[in-house]
């Protein structure tokens, strides 16, 4: 390939990173996970998405600070190579690629369970590698095919949770689907409080809401490809918070005001049973089509993600060199190539393989996500740092409360981390993430690539 083709094309336009931005905060969990973290925390579930969302708020402001400083496709594992050294920048681009690749794995696999539900006698492997194939082809062609798709992925889950809120809020306030009878929001408190597990409850379903809010982040990814990466990333940025507020909370307020929320779980999704409510016979497909959606959406994602993330590795010369080319269309062909040809062989381990070994894949997932965020925290400490006085006044963007927001935003993360050690559940994390880190550094030294960044230092620095 000639040397004008070696860079990404901007073909994300505004649309599609807003919609992007909405829809990477809203996955399967919330339609189908959300029943399990009520039991834990009851109504006050609520409370332990707030708090989480300001976590992931001011780890987005941090990320768009730098991201709008400097758009580039690798986004925080640059970050952390140009701030924090090019040992962490390694670390978090392929914790990164892992990650999204186990992720990716379990929702792909998830659309053959989904599809099965209306056809029961087609072998799930069919639409798990119809699914794929889907995914990857899109991902191939442009990145403004994957924009699209994204937008219209985004656009279903969205209309889904404003039809539901607004029948729920139709029936709190005028009993529509109930008869007339107006159900008002006594249960937010008539079934042991507000907070009927004290706040043990809440902190005992932080891991689970923190891990909810997975790839937001990923918004970074897409700075290198935005048209206008300084306008679209600032908007998409800033309007996460609020975005979390309506659509987790607003949904989770509803939901919680209908019904008790110790007779949630034991008829299925929340969601389906509000749906249900409101006179729609057909809740569970159109349920069942949204989260195939939402997983969809989430392979697309990931393919997406591992195959930037692995592009930028190579640029950054900690993968073969193979991975920094790209096609006439700007599309990173061979990164894409081995994301996909991964995630088949992931799909394959996942049928054949005991359910252990898939658990602690997905183990190391989780502390990958942990170590995303503790870095782009980090690394934007440094970042302004080490910026002069004329630079720093030209930031447009600026995090609030810096330096203190990131450093009670570093030490909520500390405590996630701290529950996950105390829960047994998730302490597994905590074994396999570490030990899959020491891999990476082992890797990092054998394949010599220390060398090469302690030349390539030396060569910025022009020594």
């Amino acid at each position: 390939m000639s040397g004008e083709q070696q860079t990404l094309h901007r073909g994300l336009e505004e649309r599609h990173i807003n919609l992007m931005a909405l829809g990477a905060t809203i996955g399967v969990g919330l339609f189908l996970g959300s029943a399990t973290a009520i039991k834990m925390a009851g109504p006050a579930i609520m409370l332990a998405y707030g708090i989480g969302g300001l976590a992931i708020f001011m780890i987005m402001r941090a990320l768009g600070e730098m991201a709008i400083h400097n758009p580039v496709a690798g986004s925080f594992s640059r970050y952390a190579q140009d701030y924090l050294g090019p040992l962490a920048g390694y670390l978090t681009g392929w914790n990164y690629w892992f990650l999204w690749l186990v992720t990716c794995m379990a929702e792909i696999t998830a659309v053959g369970v989904y599809m099965g539900i209306w056809f029961p006698d087609v072998p799930s492997w069919y639409w798990v590698l119809a699914a794929m194939l889907a995914m990857g082809g899109v991902n191939l062609i442009a990145v403004k095919a994957y924009g699209e798709f994204e937008f219209w992925f985004a656009l279903i889950k969205i209309v889904t949770i404003v039809l539901m809120i607004a029948g729920g809020f139709a029936m709190i306030a005028f009993g529509f689907g109930n008869h007339g009878v107006a159900t008002g929001i006594s249960n937010l408190w008539a079934h042991g409080g507000f907070m009927p597990h004290g706040f043990t409850g809440v902190l005992m379903s932080l891991q689970m809401v923190m891990f909810a809010y997975l790839g937001v982040e990923m918004l970074g990814l897409t700075a290198g490809e935005a048209k206008n990466p300084k306008k679209a990333l600032a908007r998409a940025v800033d309007s996460v918070f609020w975005r979390i507020l309506i659509f987790y909370i607003g949904a989770l307020f509803v939901i919680l005001a209908i019904y008790p929320w110790n007779e949630l779980g034991t008829r299925g999704s929340p969601f389906v049973m509000t749906f249900q409510s409101l006179g729609i016979p057909a809740a569970a497909g159109i349920i069942n089509f949204v989260v195939l959606t939402a997983a969809l959406s989430s392979c697309n994602s990931g393919i997406y993600s591992t195959g930037r993330m692995l592009f930028n590795l190579a640029e950054q010369k900690q993968a073969l060199p193979l991975f920094a080319r790209v096609s006439k269309n700007g599309v990173p062909v061979p990164a894409l190539l081995l994301s996909i040809a991964a995630l088949l062989v992931g799909v394959l381990l996942n049928y054949l393989a005991p359910k252990e070994v898939f658990t602690w894949l997905t183990a190391i997932s989780t502390f990958g996500a942990v170590w995303t965020w503790l870095i782009i925290l980090l690394a934007q400490l440094r970042f302004r740092r080490m910026l002069s006085p004329a630079q720093l006044a030209a930031i447009s963007h600026r995090m609030p409360l810096w330096p203190y927001g990131s450093y009670l935003t570093l030490g909520f993360l500390a405590l996630v981390i701290g529950l996950m050690a105390y829960f047994p559940d998730t302490r597994v994390a905590l074994m396999v993430g570490p030990g899959w880190l020491v891999f990476l550094v082992a890797a990092y030294y054998l394949l010599g690539y220390h060398k090469r960044d302690a030349a390539g230092q030396l060569a910025r620095q022009g020594r």
